[in-house]
């Protein structure tokens, strides 16, 4: 009869590497075996990628707030504007390059958006927030009034941190700045009155 071995044994520094790793793909596994449950109630990540529409619920969107929703893999905001901020607009179309929305339409701005408001309802501005200069994102200027790098009389807007490019509240470039466009207004829908799709409008845009 062979002894058996007992006490402490010596481990191999080469296996306990890969018992290891073993371990790890084991909780690897376990955690993607709970994916497919998950993604049954959201688009997947490629899914998203390739442009899936991604519904909002606006419902809870205060005056003054803005959120910010990933379609594409690009921003997208969605701002409420005030009644006061709304009749604004108009006052400020001497000041920038393309009011009304006309440079390339199929690109930045659908028909529907191809007014003052750039928007389907007047109070809901729906944008991707990316300069038509080289691409970088514009921060929140939404405050009325002198600010750094701003004008005295400036009614609250985006400024683009990159080149200095300044938007209006609904997405609309100023003369004079780097940028050559208004801010993209990307497909989008109401599917019930707090209920926003982005990324299709039944008008075959996508």
């Amino acid at each position: 009869m062979s002894d058996i071995p007992v006490g402490p044994k010596r481990v191999d520094a080469s296996k306990r590497t890969w018992l290891i790793a073993s371990g790890c793909a084991g909780a690897v596994g376990g955690v993607a075996t709970a994916i497919p449950f998950v993604s049954t109630f959201q688009p997947s990540e490629k899914a998203k990628a390739a442009g899936a529409p991604v519904e909002v619920d606006i419902g809870g969107l205060q005056v003054g707030e803005k959120i910010t929703v990933e379609w594409r893999g690009k921003p997208v905001w969605i701002l409420k504007r005030s009644p006061a901020q709304i009749a604004e607009l108009p006052k400020l179309d001497p000041q920038l390059a393309d009011p009304e929305s006309k440079r390339n339409p199929s690109e930045f701005t659908p028909k529907y958006a191809q007014n003052e408001n750039r928007s389907i309802k007047p109070e809901v501005l729906v944008v991707v927030g990316i300069c038509t200069h080289l691409g970088c994102s514009p921060t929140d200027k939404l405050q009325a009034g002198p600010q750094p790098s701003l004008p005295d009389d400036w009614q609250g807007g985006f400024l683009c941190p990159c080149h200095g490019s300044t938007f209006d509240l609904a997405g609309r470039v100023f003369k004079n700045k780097p940028a050559p466009d208004n801010l993209p207004v990307p497909p989008h829908k109401y599917l019930s009155d707090t209920r926003l799709l982005i990324g299709e409008d039944g008008t075959g845009n996508a």
